[in-house]
């Protein structure tokens, strides 16, 4: 009998999942004795009833690694540890079913899980792990966030299109003298908004990590205006917020979701005004852009990476594990390792200290 191995895409999609999805499928089957299979819509597939578990074969993976997206599809809005149930009065409750996931598991007879996804998706892997299935992580995430790895595919694509982002509003902010500011992804970490301000050249970068004052950027933004620059590129991340402050968060309705960010630009804006800044100020949201789209050359190379390195470890019975990048090299890492904590910008760290010496302000 064939070995079986279960696929999901889990969390926020991404550029490049496909890239992944076609290398890891090419390797298993390129070897005798493996089947894949894919769970639609990450776990849910598998929880649903009636199952949603397609084969996952050459000929269905043939040509995806240029498509944005996962053609198994993904959420973020539920899975076996918080799956939701529609109560009599409306509202939904979030119940465990972790325990079915192993049940269902065993009963499909597969051999191994794979769950590709970032932060929250792989501390599902290590609960699962934890459970008794053999899981193998893929970090995935457009943050970069991931403390184990020193990059994660889909974050070069980000960064281009952001890049490209403050590029157009340089041109149209020096055409009309205004300030323009840009809102970028990254709740907790800010690796998109700084290195891409750094490539397009914005005069203004706020990160989660240093919390900005709004007195500073004033200054800082007055002197440019004496100098002749009558305007500026401001690019925010989601997650930034001043000094004494907290980042700006909304519930989400009828979901277990603690968070969305919400409004980061949109507060700076106000704030600007508050300082008596009123003309010529825009603000643009990024959001999803940086999701979606054909994946960079980079992201594609380093997906097939991943998912080569990702069946491998499967062979080899290397479970309980995520696939890792370090020193240009494929490795791996224990999923505790893993999820031990968010990578973030070091505010005393070599890029904020090039920034600084191109001139970028941080408003602290």
């Amino acid at each position: 009998m064939p070995k079986k191995i279960l696929v999901a895409t889990s969390g926020g999609d991404c550029p490049a999942l496909n890239a992944v999805l076609r290398a890891f499928v090419k390797a298993a089957t390129a070897t005798p004795g493996w089947e894949v299979y894919g769970s639609l819509q990450s776990f849910n597939g598998l929880l649903d009833t009636p199952q949603r578990v397609i084969p996952l074969t050459r000929q269905t993976v043939s040509g995806i690694h240029v498509r944005g997206g996962t053609i198994i599809g993904t959420t973020k809005e539920s899975g076996p540890f918080n799956w939701p149930v529609k109560r009599a009065d409306g509202t939904v409750e979030y119940i465990d079913r972790s325990d079915d996931m192993v049940r269902l598991c065993r009963v499909g007879g597969f051999d191994a899980i794979v769950n590709i996804g970032g932060d929250g998706s792989q501390r599902m892997s290590l609960a699962l792990f934890k459970k008794g299935l053999p899981v193998v992580g893929i970090p995935k995430t457009i943050d970069n966030d991931l403390c184990a790895t020193d990059v994660t595919f889909g974050f070069q694509s980000a960064v281009d299109v952001a890049t490209e982002a403050v590029d157009r509003l340089v041109s149209t902010a020096e055409s009309h003298n205004r300030i323009q500011i840009l809102e970028l992804m990254g709740k907790h970490s800010g690796w998109i908004t700084l290195h891409a301000a750094i490539a397009g050249g914005a005069e203004i970068c706020l990160i989660p990590e240093i919390p900005y004052r709004i007195e500073k950027i004033k200054a800082w933004l007055d002197r440019r205006f004496e100098a002749g620059k009558r305007f500026a590129v401001v690019a925010v991340a989601e997650g930034a917020f001043p000094a004494g402050g907290a980042p700006s968060e909304e519930k989400k309705a009828h979901s277990n979701i603690s968070e969305k960010m919400s409004g980061a630009a949109e507060r700076f804006m106000a704030e600007l005004k508050a300082t008596g800044i009123e003309e010529g100020l825009r603000c643009t949201i990024l959001g999803h852009v940086q999701r979606g789209g054909t994946p960079a050359a980079f992201d594609r190379v380093l997906g097939a990476q991943y998912g080569v390195k990702a069946f491998e470890m499967v062979a080899a019975g290397e479970f309980g594990r995520m696939v890792s990048w370090q020193d240009g090299q494929m490795t791996s890492v224990p999923l505790g390792e893993a999820v031990r904590a968010l990578k973030t910008i070091d505010p005393n760290g070599e890029l904020v200290r090039v920034a600084r010496a191109v001139n970028v302000c941080f408003g602290d």
